[in-house]
């Protein structure tokens, strides 16, 4: 049996908090700030929770996670 591999870009983006839950970064805040509004950009700081939608997709590209 071949080992499973945890999918790389998976292991760069997402971290398992030890609840249970996955936090994520922010989207849309890399490039072309400038038409962007301030209030835009300062709502797009932090991290967030990923949606309960995506645990699965998730669970399977991070297989040692225990999700």
């Amino acid at each position: 049996m071949p080992k499973m591999k945890t999918k790389s870009s998976a292991k760069k983006r997402f971290r398992v908090r030890p609840g249970g839950t996955v936090k994520r970064g922010q989207a849309f805040k890399r490039h072309i700030l400038t038409k962007k509004t301030t209030k835009n950009k300062r709502n797009l700081r932090g991290i967030v929770n990923v949606h309960e939608a995506d645990l699965g997709s998730i669970a399977k590209m991070l297989p040692m996670a225990g999700l």
